[in-house]
């Protein structure tokens, strides 16, 4: 059966809310965790998987672009609006990264003016979002697959020869910021984080154009592809590089490959729980403060940073055991969502002139956007 226009692929936001914990995860034991207790194998090992909250967020953001844009084709019939609107999307995000980091400048007390243009992920996700719109724009659907396949792999291959190249060090500093790390002044860089973006674009193709029924064959294939490219990465890594300089955990290709494979197959897990497992259906009903998460998205990870590294939390600053870190970081996730509640009802009360429901669409197309608010 195809899809109808009010279907909603609510394994998406089951999987942003999985990203937003392990994101909130990742920067409270980071910022709240004693240094002795950051040698455990068990830190290290949850720092791992904290690894994958950025990727994960940047190849659903690629993903979702794709579905966002075609989306729109299909309701308005003119491609070249639905290109502008994600390339807006793309640099709205793109200066929000500056409003945050200008915030984070105001409340932080002896900071340095250059922190307000640190490239963090937010700045990265909004450039290759407005790249990927482009891309989406002028290359024909039947070849979109390969020239978003192609442009991930390209970024991911040459990241290694982008950290070592004389004629990086030629442009503005402002520049090399976004090609390669430059200490504090970059949390995130183009390479090889850009990639995932492209890469979720690849899938965002494939995912759009399924009916119901080739959906679930799609996720199938996603689980056999993404181990594929798993072994494929751990094989290669195996190999002597090819590359004067490299490192497997920050600028190799393979370990690119090996992220982008659990990806997959994280994501085609998920919509086996949510959509075919009896178990995953009945437990929605009592879960659905997790895709609420994951619609907010954005709104979480403004306000949690600030609160984890924010003079607020300075009393908790290296001062919890791992197991403390761990039910901080659990009450955090309550306040969270928490103050998603808070603020979707707000924004009920502040769009219905009676104070009533959100009018029509508004919740129905939260997950169409890149980054949800």
């Amino acid at each position: 059966m195809p899809r109808r226009a009010g279907d909603r692929r609510d394994y998406i936001d089951w999987a942003r809310g999985i990203a937003v914990l392990i994101m909130i995860q990742v920067h409270v034991l980071d910022a709240w965790t004693v240094r002795a207790a950051q040698s455990s194998d068990a830190f290290r090992n949850l720092q791992l998987l904290g690894g994958f909250a950025a990727p994960l967020f940047l190849w659903l953001a690629g993903l979702v672009l794709v579905l966002a844009a075609e989306r729109h084709t299909a309701r308005h019939g003119d491609r070249g609006e639905a290109c502008r609107v994600a390339v807006a999307r793309g640099l709205e995000i793109f200066v929000l990264g500056f409003a945050f980091r200008l915030q984070s400048f105001l409340f932080s007390l002896g900071a340095s003016p250059l922190t307000i243009f640190r490239v963090d992920i937010l700045n990265v996700m909004g450039l290759s979002l407005a790249a990927a719109g482009c891309l989406w724009g002028l290359v024909p659907a039947r070849r979109q697959l390969i020239a978003f396949s192609a442009t991930a792999l390209g970024i991911a291959m040459v990241t290694p020869i982008i950290r070592v190249s004389p004629w990086v060090d030629g442009l503005p500093v402002w520049f090399q910021w976004y090609l390669r790390p430059a200490g504090e002044h970059t949390t995130f860089t183009g390479f090889p984080w850009a990639g995932f973006v492209f890469a979720g674009d690849a899938i965002g193709t494939l995912v759009t154009r399924a009916t119901r029924r080739q959906e679930r064959r799609l996720h199938v294939g996603m689980v056999g592809a993404g181990a594929a490219l798993v072994v494929i990465g751990v094989y290669l890594a195996s190999l002597p590089s090819i590359y004067r300089e490299s490192s497997f955990w920050t600028s190799s290709p393979t370990f690119f490959i090996v992220r982008v494979g659990v990806l997959m197959m994280v994501l085609a897990c998920i919509f086996a729980a949510v959509r075919l497992v009896p178990v995953g259906r009945l437990a929605s009903s009592s879960w659905q403060w997790l895709p609420a998460l994951g619609r907010s998205s954005l709104f979480v990870y403004w306000i949690h940073v600030e609160l984890v590294y924010g003079w607020v939390a300075w009393p908790l600053r290296r001062s919890l055991s791992l197991g403390q870190a761990l039910l901080a970081w659990a009450a955090l996730v309550a306040l969270m969502y928490a103050l998603v509640g808070l603020r979707d009802r707000f924004m009920a009360s502040w769009r219905s002139p009676r104070g009533g429901r959100v009018p029509d669409g508004f919740q129905a197309t939260r997950h169409e956007s890149p980054l949800t608010s």
